[in-house]
Formats: C-alpha cells, sequence, structure tokens
C-alpha cells in the first residue's frame, strides 16, 4: 500500500567532507531518534563559491530520512557536529512512501 501525501516525511541532504568518516555525525542522529535512516553516498567532487573563491572538494552526500517534527532538532544536532561553517541542510517534500516504510520512519525513536 502507498501512502499519498505524506505531508511529516522529510529527506534532509548535507555533505560531509570525503576524509572524515560520516558515521561520526550519521550514529548519533540514528541513535538520538532525529533520524531513522543516514545513507552516505560514495566520495564526489563539488565545486562550489565560498568566500569570493572557486573551491573544489572531496565530500560525500548524506540523505537523511526523517519526520518534520524532528527537524528542529535534527538541524541543531547536524550543526554541533559538522566541521563546515555553514553545513548544507536541504530539506526534501516526499510526495509518496510505501505505508510500511512511513510507520518505520515515524517509529524509529530510541
Amino acid at each position: 500500500m502507498i501512502s499519498l501525501p505524506t505531508p511529516d516525511l522529510a529527506i534532509v541532504l548535507t555533505t560531509w567532507p570525503a576524509d572524515r568518516d560520516p558515521a561520526v555525525l550519521a550514529r548519533p542522529l540514528v541513535d538520538e531518534g532525529l533520524a531513522a535512516c543516514v545513507n552516505a553516498l560514495p566520495p564526489m567532487y563539488s565545486t562550489y563559491r565560498w568566500n569570493g573563491a572557486v573551491q573544489v572538494d572531496r565530500e560525500q552526500q548524506l540523505i537523511i530520512k526523517t519526520t518534520r517534527d524532528r527537524l528542529e532538532a535534527l538541524h541543531a544536532r547536524l550543526v554541533s557536529v559538522h566541521p563546515y561553517d555553514v553545513p548544507e541542510f536541504l530539506i526534501l517534500d516526499v510526495a509518496g512512501a510505501a505505508t510500511p516504510y512511513l510507520e518505520w520512519v515515524r517509529a524509529a525513536r530510541p
């Protein structure tokens, strides 16, 4: 069964330095119930402007599955652990989800 819409489910994207273990961020988010799951994609090159200059760095994209009621606490925790001055924190709406998966994300709390 598919649940449409799912206004309380959210996907958060952030990047993480490729030379650092993403578990430093992912594990606390899941342990503390701020996320049901965090996926770390393989390293990539990111090209961006920072402090007036173009930078190129190796990063990993992290995909965080959570609910909207956890977003403020998730953001605060991410900022407290993240090594960047301005970490990426992009919230993506979820148009729908398989009902069992949605229930699992909602229930993923210690």
